[in-house]
């Protein structure tokens, strides 16, 4: 039996679990998030490991004796011409971000950190990175201004949200819809399964 641990406390996340029907429960890493990558893929691994291992010892202390444990924690963040686009300060560099992603394509990384905690004491590490590529249509200085008005972008990395109102603007994208939202379910299950373990059967 295993019990799943999700290093974090974004909605999305857990919707995304919730909808695919994967039992968890909620524990969150609240750790700083600094890395010394500067690699996008690399970046987001390391931001992602950060996590899982920051709440390996405090899951240990909790666990269930009878179950083995997987921590799952993940981290997004999208980069234009491999240059990092975090969260807006404010609304004027909510519109510096858009007016950079309009009329182009950029890419959205999320690095996937998974430990597997088994009663005997074996450790297991997975760790893997997922990117899509998106590509925004022409967007004009009224329909920025408008999209900042909607309050939306500020706390979001690139100053938008794929699966909210700016989802109208978005002509094309190249790999899994489910990492631009910030969690790469498909590739997520996939490994797991290589590895042994049938996320949708766990009891």
């Amino acid at each position: 039996m295993y019990q799943i641990i999700l290093a974090s406390e974004s909605p999305r996340r857990k919707e995304i679990m919730e909808t695919m029907g994967i039992p968890y429960r909620v524990i969150p890493s609240n750790v700083k998030e600094e890395v010394e990558e500067t690699v996008p893929a690399q970046m987001v691994q390391a931001l992602a490991r950060l996590k899982t291992v920051a709440i390996k010892e405090l899951v240990l202390q909790q666990a269930d004796a009878d179950k083995d444990i997987i921590i799952l924690g993940a981290d997004t963040m999208v980069f234009y011409k491999e240059h990092a686009l975090g969260k807006p300060k404010d609304e004027g560099d909510a519109a510096r971000m858009l007016r950079m992603l309009s009329n182009d394509v950029h890419e959205v990384y999320t690095g996937v950190s998974i430990i597997v905690l088994r009663r005997d004491g074996e450790e297991e590490n997975i760790g893997f990175d997922v990117c899509t590529k998106v590509v925004v249509n022409p967007l004009t200085e009224e329909q920025i201004l408008d999209y900042i008005a909607t309050g939306e972008p500020m706390d979001k990395a690139g100053a938008y949200a794929i699966q909210g109102k700016f989802g109208i603007y978005i002509k094309e994208i190249e790999g899994d819809y489910y990492n631009i939202v910030g969690f790469p379910i498909a590739e997520i299950y996939a490994s797991m399964l290589r590895h042994g373990i049938d996320l949708k059967k766990i009891k």
